[in-house]
């Protein structure tokens, strides 16, 4: 068999196992306050600057509207996050935290901290993280080109 074809010779096995179970180490952490990990991701996003449109928030993510509409949906009937039509441009959906949305904040502030420590190894130091993130970024751009 040739060596190439081993999956463990391939980076998308190591990417693809390392980002699951990274997204489970988030599990029960969010689980107790009724959140998956996609929801997390869009509260980060409204956490950094609020009151964003639609189109905006699913470029933050790498993802299409149309993955991201739905997950919205399910936040705004879970009280989390309210949307309503752009004064600007009707056709535009700006989405806003409520007041549940932003209190969520100071209910996950250990999250980022405890994931990070649950990552930190040997060769994974806090020191070393800007590094692995500047490898991760080169990597995500090269393939969205």
């Amino acid at each position: 068999m040739d060596d190439k074809f081993k999956l463990e010779n391939q980076l998308c096995f190591r990417l693809y196992t390392a980002s699951r179970l990274i997204i489970q180490a988030y599990h029960p952490l969010l689980g107790e306050f009724g959140l998956t990990y996609p929801q997390y991701l869009v509260l980060l996003v409204l956490w950094e600057k609020d009151a964003q449109p639609v189109n905006d928030i699913a470029k933050r993510l790498l993802l299409e509207t149309n993955t991201v509409t739905p997950l919205l949906k399910r936040m705004e009937a879970e009280g989390i996050v309210t949307r309503s039509q752009g004064k600007k441009d009707a056709r535009q959906t700006i989405v806003k935290l409520t007041k549940k949305g932003r209190d969520l904040q100071k209910k996950l502030t250990d999250v980022p901290e405890t994931v990070g420590n649950a990552v930190i190894c040997d060769s994974v130091t806090p020191e070393a993280m800007p590094g692995l993130f500047g490898m991760l970024d080169d990597i995500i751009n090269r393939l969205k080109q």
